[in-house]
């Protein structure tokens, strides 16, 4: 019996937390249930390198990658469905994101950020005139559009005829909490993310450096990559897939301040679900898809301001069993809502069901 072919097209490599959550974690379940399952990312892990460290793209890489994909989609042919993360060609116009129905083979269209507001909301005002519309029209081929949560899936609804909310999810196997903890260990408040989504902690750094004095307590800010003055008092380490769980089990409180805008307003959490797989109570702001995933008072607490983080965090720093139960709280509330076992057969269906559609272009 012939395996079915999968053409998976994520933006970024491996080392983008995107596709490790929204694929890669996937492809075991699909290759067991009879898939065969090839990964051709856009731009890999040399990128997000240079990005990360501020050297900026290489536009002759990026064009390079550009022709690559181009080659790969006219002859996918062969292939049963494709899967497409985010878009084919970011920032060219949407007869370029139409080339992927050449083939005729069904798509799926997965995205767990509000994608479509580097367009609409871009401050270029070229940008936002000839670009806000250009991931309309892959909705519309799309057999079925997969999408993070509510907010994202508003917007697909508009488009496309079958649109599910499949939530970034962890491997509660692997994410689960430390199984020891040194009696002398700091209490430690801590953050993970990438240089971009640091700059939703700078507002809160002065509080995280007065929380920092205390003694016994530790602030550890993770992925936020080089930074010329790094604040006094906080411990900065460097994010590493090989390390990332470890770091997050080495803390006691976890914490995602966001503001209220529309990029961050589809943003999934994916933080907060890392933090509650292994056991930590959490801080984060009441911003999309947080209220969701935090129960106030239950898993952690929703901070309206800068000085409710400050207030939260304190309330959690001076009560062990508080961090307990509410660690224990989340982590429950991961394996059954957030865990890769309850979404992996859902993923798989998507694909089925990708499938047995009819491709619209």
């Amino acid at each position: 019996m012939r395996r079915l072919k999968v053409l998976a097209l994520p933006k970024y490599g491996d080392s983008a937390a995107s596709m490790r959550q929204r694929l890669k974690q996937y492809v075991l379940t699909l290759e067991t249930e009879g898939y065969e399952v090839e990964i051709s990312s856009l731009l890999g892990d040399d990128h997000i390198r240079r990005m990360n460290s501020g050297l900026g793209p290489s536009a002759f890489n990026i064009v390079l990658a550009y022709i690559k994909r181009f080659l790969l989609i006219i002859s996918s042919h062969k292939q049963d469905v494709i899967w497409l993360h985010y878009e084919s060609f970011p920032y060219l116009p949407s007869f370029a994101e139409r080339l992927i129905f050449l083939s005729g083979k069904p798509v799926v269209l997965d995205f767990d950020d509000a994608i479509y507001h580097q367009y609409d909301d871009h401050r270029n005002t070229f940008v936002r005139t000839f670009l806000s519309r250009k991931l309309q029209a892959l909705m519309r081929g799309c057999a079925v559009c997969a999408v993070g949560n509510a907010y994202l899936a508003d917007y697909a609804k508009r488009f496309c005829s079958d649109v599910r909310i499949l939530p970034t999810v962890v491997d509660t196997g692997i994410y689960k909490p430390a199984s020891i903890r040194k009696i002398d260990s700091p209490i430690t408040i801590g953050w993970i993310g990438t240089p971009s989504t640091w700059n939703f902690v700078k507002p809160l750094v002065p509080s995280l450096q007065l929380l920092a004095r205390r003694p016994g307590v530790l602030v550890k800010i993770i992925g936020a990559g080089r930074i010329e003055m790094p604040p006094v008092g906080l411990d900065f380490v460097e994010w590493s897939e090989d390390s990332e769980i470890a770091d997050i089990q080495s803390m006691d409180i976890g914490i995602m301040p966001l503001p209220d805008e529309l990029w961050a307003r589809g943003k999934c959490g994916y933080k907060l679900i890392q933090y509650m797989a292994c056991g930590l109570p959490v801080v984060a702001s009441p911003v999309g898809v947080n209220s969701t995933i935090v129960e106030h008072g239950v898993n952690g607490y929703l901070a309206e301001s800068l000085d409710e983080f400050k207030v939260y965090i304190e309330q959690l720093l001076v009560n062990q069993e508080l961090r307990s139960i509410m660690g224990s709280n989340g982590r429950l509330r991961v394996e059954s809502d957030y865990s890769l076992k309850a979404h992996a057969p859902r993923f798989v269906k998507i694909i089925d069901d990708a499938i047995n559609s009819k491709c619209v272009e």
